[in-house]
């Protein structure tokens, strides 16, 4: 099969052809019909988070399954899925608390699921999914069925971008109807975090961004307001929007440690803080502790959401059919596999909400 392979941080991926062998008890072999590009891809690809090489990234896919290790799985030969990063076990005390993202003793990827070039060089699989490939090997748990009326491409979307917005504010902000809220950075999380807090019930959603050319989407997807961050003082603005009262909560889909805590100043009082979005290692920022005590606010890290996807992924589905949730209007472009350098550049393009990239 085919791979894109990543030999050197910052440089161009390569085409190779490459061998996965077979899944063992509790993993499936899957053929990937359309994989997104998620910024966590272009992090690491850049080499923000180190990591092995050489490697395949890709984690938010959509396939058919081929090949099964376990006779007693779940799934079958035929079935359409969508693949996320997330192994879980599914009974440790964090995952029964809900917490599956982080699950203290998740399924071992397998030796089957590391790639072989035809020289015999292993190749990570990274984020235990390698999906910037034809084919991958992948936990049974990681996956969820995709109905067949609905394009693969379309499933991507869902598999971490969609699930993380959903779930931030869903199970970790927990946004109550009436309540305001901000969201900082317009991509393919936090536009996805809009649309939860518009089905939350929200009463003033302010977006904000330094592209000016998210607006559209962002209102369209539930939105109240739109800010434009293109200095500090900006950040007074979004506030202005509550009479200067403050958010009850707000969720930050940038990966900066210095946007994290300048979006501190957006809280009201008992107010809490949403952690999205990853920094690269060794990123870090100063916090006025005494403030953050003395107005009895909170700061949340949150995994993928705290997604649960074996019951968020077929809730998002059904919003969808129901035309609550928009997710076709997320694509912003779509390219062959052969063109996926080009793919990742069309993904760093600040206008560009999720870019596809398809097999066949």
């Amino acid at each position: 099969m085919k791979a894109a392979i990543c030999r050197q941080f910052r440089a161009p991926l390569e085409i190779e052809t490459v061998a996965i062998g077979k899944p063992d008890a509790g993993e499936v072999k899957i053929s990937i019909d359309a994989v997104a590009i998620c910024h966590s891809d272009v992090s690491f690809i850049h080499g923000y988070w180190g990591g092995a090489l050489p490697a395949i990234y890709g984690h938010e896919a959509a396939g058919t399954v081929i090949e099964i290790g376990s006779p007693s799985s779940e799934f079958g030969k035929g079935d359409r899925v969508i693949v996320t990063l997330m192994r879980s076990c599914g009974g440790c005390s964090v995952c029964s608390g809900g917490a599956e993202a982080l699950c203290a003793i998740p399924p071992a990827s397998g030796e089957g699921a590391t790639a072989r070039t035809e020289d015999g060089e292993a190749v990570w699989s990274a984020m235990h999914t390698g999906a910037f490939a034809e084919q991958v090997i992948v936990h049974e748990r990681q996956i969820v069925r995709l109905p067949d009326d609905m394009p693969s491409d379309i499933g991507a979307l869902i598999g971490c971008g969609v699930i993380t917005g959903y779930g931030a504010v869903r199970h970790v902000a927990k946004i109550c109807k009436g309540e305001t809220v901000a969201i900082v950075g317009c991509g393919g999380v936090g536009v996805n975090a809009i649309q939860a807090a518009r089905i939350a019930g929200a009463s003033i959603i302010t977006a904000i961004d330094t592209s000016p050319s998210k607006q559209a989407i962002s209102r369209q997807l539930g939105a109240t307001d739109f800010v434009r961050l293109a200095e500090d003082a900006d950040y007074e603005k979004a506030r202005a929007v509550t009479d200067d009262t403050g958010y009850d909560a707000v969720l930050v889909a940038v990966g900066s440690a210095s946007v994290i805590s300048s979006a501190l100043r957006l809280l009201k009082p008992g107010g809490r803080l949403v952690v999205m979005g990853l920094p690269p290692s060794g990123d870090m920022s100063e916090i006025e502790m005494t403030n953050l005590a003395s107005y009895g606010q909170t700061i949340i890290g949150t995994k993928m959401g705290m997604a649960q996807i074996r019951q968020d992924i077929p809730e998002i589905i059904s919003l969808y059919r129901e035309g609550k949730w928009v997710l076709d209007e997320l694509i912003s472009g779509r390219f062959d596999f052969n063109q996926i350098n080009d793919a990742i550049a069309a993904a760093q393009q600040a206008e560009n909400v999720r870019i596809i990239v398809t097999m066949r």
